[in-house]
């Protein structure tokens, strides 16, 4: 009996509120955008009158409360918006009769979406919006899908791209992301675990398409890989791991010094620092092919991830992991305290594994 009630509870973890007050206040101006846009374009006669339809609410929730649902991307709102007023229209001109016109226009509505991909469940409710807004009076002209519909939906789009990313938000959600080399190969984080082929055919024999993408799914499966690691991993830091004595050039050092620097001690990276500030960090391949000699540390520093004493191995896993970086400096107060490398992470795991084995 417990479970049978508990079925009807909420089943969401409970949302921040920070994140709760980002989606309101988005959804709220991207309205306000958009109805602003669309009375402009309706001729500006009446200030008082509304040119949204009831479903963009609804498309409103999706993209900035939700914006890494596959329901909410753009070519889903946009499409299936549209796709659906046109169906209604077509449904309307066929029968004027509001019993049989809702239902089919909603289940044509669906239909389109199904085909072209573009499923969007406020949708639906544009289809029978349609319908009724044309109960007792003359069938919405095909120019409806057009203005509201389609422009109230790009608006609302291009809105919610503007505002999540303002906010620190992806959308559109994430594609699989191409190797830093430019190859072929899947991130090394990645070549263990399934193909993105493979997520996809996984999340289409559980029906869930409409829920994840495919790449949030890999970004999943990733962070628990590397939560189990870090348990293995105990509560080892950047300050158990790192190097300390480390050799660092100034921002002022000429390319044939840092040249030389590079080959004596055989590094990959070699971090740039002034006075014990950290400064930058220099990737040995920034070097090839440069022959002017006005070129210091300076102008070859690449901007990377850092990390604090505390961060945990398991961070540091991550953030040497895909391919993006060769090291991570650890700062405290903005001082290089130390470095920590693959080889560094490689060692460690090596003897963890060593320990491991009977």
């Amino acid at each position: 009996m417990t479970r049978f009630i508990r079925m009807f509870g909420p089943v969401m973890a409970a949302p921040h509120a920070a994140e709760v007050t980002r989606a309101a206040v988005g959804a709220a101006l991207g309205l306000l955008v958009c109805d602003l846009i669309l009375w402009a374009l309706s001729g500006g006669a009446d200030l008082a009158h509304l040119t949204l339809i009831a479903p963009f609410g609804a498309s409103a929730f999706l993209i900035f409360a939700v914006p890494n649902s596959p329901l909410a991307q753009p070519f889903s709102a946009i499409a299936g918006n549209t796709l659906s007023a046109l169906a209604a229209i077509a449904v309307l001109h066929l029968t004027d009769n509001p019993l049989v016109a809702a239902p089919l226009a909603v289940g044509l509505a669906i239909a389109v979406m199904g085909v072209t991909r573009a499923f969007h469940p406020p949708a639906g409710a544009v289809a029978l919006a349609t319908v009724i807004a044309a109960s007792g009076a003359q069938p919405p002209t095909w120019a409806f899908a057009f203005t509201p519909v389609f422009a109230g939906s790009v608006l609302l789009v291009v809105a919610g791209i503007g505002w999540n990313t303002l906010t620190g938000r992806k959308y559109p959600f994430r594609q699989p992301a191409p190797s830093p080399h430019g190859t072929k190969d899947a991130l090394p984080d990645r070549r263990l675990g399934l193909t993105a082929p493979e997520l996809g055919h996984l999340l289409d024999r559980l029906r869930m398409t409409p829920n994840i993408g495919v790449e949030d799914l890999a970004r999943v499966i990733t962070a628990a890989e590397a939560e189990a690691a870090a348990q293995h991993l105990g509560d080892l830091t950047a300050a158990d791991i790192m190097s300390r004595d480390l050799v660092t050039v100034p921002p002022t050092t000429p390319l044939k010094t840092l040249a030389q620097v590079f080959r004596i001690h055989r590094f990959k990276t070699l971090p740039v620092s002034e006075g014990g500030h950290y400064a930058g960090l220099i990737d040995q391949s920034a070097l090839l092919g440069l022959t002017d000699g006005r070129v210091t540390a300076a102008d070859l520093v690449t901007p990377v991830e850092t990390a604090l004493p505390g961060t945990t191995a398991a961070t540091l896993m991550d953030l040497l992991a895909d391919g993006h970086q060769q090291a991570v400096p650890v700062l405290e107060g903005g001082r290089l305290t130390g470095l920590v490398t693959r080889s560094d992470l490689i060692a460690l795991l090596a003897a963890r594994l060593r320990s491991a084995t009977p």
